[in-house]
């Protein structure tokens, strides 16, 4: 038998960790769970626990993610024709993640939201996966619409508002929750005027995109929207953004042209406990976009998590940070225009090339 990898068996005691680990969860709850006891049940030491995770939180981040990720799409129905039944079919796939009745076995989920509203570091960078959320959302719901498309990003909002707190009572007053009013109202939001046309940023607060002519990689990246490697060499704009700036994203998407490429790079200064919380509501994310609407409505946003940092350096960034936001205009396989700075999504992608 040939000899494991370092890679190897690193993964290999990774999978032990989130083993253990799930079931520690599971039988104590987040609050009383024990990084000895997960490691006695994985059969490793605490080191080798912490060579993985850099403490419970991450941990608990990370077996959350995994399951959602193994979960996503696993009972996919027929996606929504419109807008209303989309809401609908978005709501009922929330909800089944949910333990809606007094009785229900341990429920993993039950710590999260108070591990997160208890921590600042945690608490922004939430409020941005949720806004990033609404975009996707309100996206795709948009596509479902007729000739003259309105913005129902705040549409998204106010359901994933709805659909949160059904989430927090489920996990503090079990059996509340009626299921069925929960996605009437959300269907009913189809009919709410909540329509707010695109507000461009400023112009005089947007820092101007600076021609260039350098590099860019021509690879693929994993999208952690779709699990799909895309082409990173596609005509279009490229935006690295900091998990405190996420909700930037809506600027490149709404002033790209609409044949360009959107990516989304999302970077953190804080992989550790922030990157199984992004792969978590991505997942959760996707999951009800695979249950709520069409593969034709789905957002063109693409998004590639980078924890190494190579495409940020590739765009020019030494260092990234929670704050960053910086985006590039990729023509014909090299940057042919980039910005820098809060505005840097909109100034890329409406940059006209060729243009001083």
């Amino acid at each position: 038998m040939s000899r494991l990898t370092r890679a190897q068996t690193q993964e290999r005691t990774c999978v032990a960790v989130l083993r253990a680990a799930r079931d520690e969860f599971a039988e104590y709850g987040f609050r009383d769970a024990k990084i000895d006891r997960i490691a006695e049940r994985a059969e490793l030491t605490r080191g080798a626990v912490y060579s993985n995770f850099t403490g419970k939180r991450s941990l608990y981040f990370a077996v959350l993610a995994d399951q959602a990720e193994r979960e996503t799409g696993s009972s996919r129905r027929r996606p929504a024709p419109d807008v209303r039944q989309a809401l609908g079919a978005f709501a009922r796939a929330w909800l089944a993640r949910l333990p809606l009745a007094t009785g229900h076995a341990a429920w993993l989920g039950k710590d999260l939201l108070a591990e997160i509203t208890a921590d600042e570091r945690m608490r922004r960078p939430f409020a941005e996966l949720m806004a990033l959320d609404a975009i996707l959302l309100g996206l795709a719901l948009e596509r479902l619409q007729g000739p003259e498309p309105v913005r129902l990003v705040p549409t998204a909002e106010l359901a994933l508002t709805i659909l949160s707190g059904a989430s927090q009572l489920a996990a503090t007053a079990p059996g509340f929750v009626e299921p069925f009013h929960v996605v009437h109202a959300c269907e009913q939001l189809a009919d709410l005027d909540l329509a707010a046309p695109w507000q461009p940023p400023h112009l005089a607060h947007v820092p101007k995109a600076r021609p260039a002519d350098q590099p860019w990689p021509a690879g693929t990246a994993t999208d952690a929207l779709h699990g799909d490697p895309v082409p990173l060499g596609d005509d279009g704009v490229v935006a690295v953004l900091g998990l405190h700036r996420l909700s930037a994203i809506e600027e490149a998407v709404r002033a790209a042209p609409s044949d360009a490429a959107v990516t989304a790079v999302l970077v953190t200064g804080t992989d550790g406990e922030l990157r199984p919380l992004v792969r978590l509501v991505l997942a959760d994310l996707r999951d009800g976009l695979w249950h709520a609407v069409p593969e034709r409505a789905r957002p063109r946003l693409r998004l590639v998590y980078d924890g190494s940092g190579e495409l940020a350096a590739a765009a020019g960034i030494s260092a990234v940070s929670d704050a960053t936001e910086a985006a590039v205009r990729i023509r014909g396989g090299r940057i042919a225009a980039r910005a820098d700075g809060r505005g840097a999504c909109h100034a890329a992608a409406s940059a006209r090339l060729g243009e001083g």
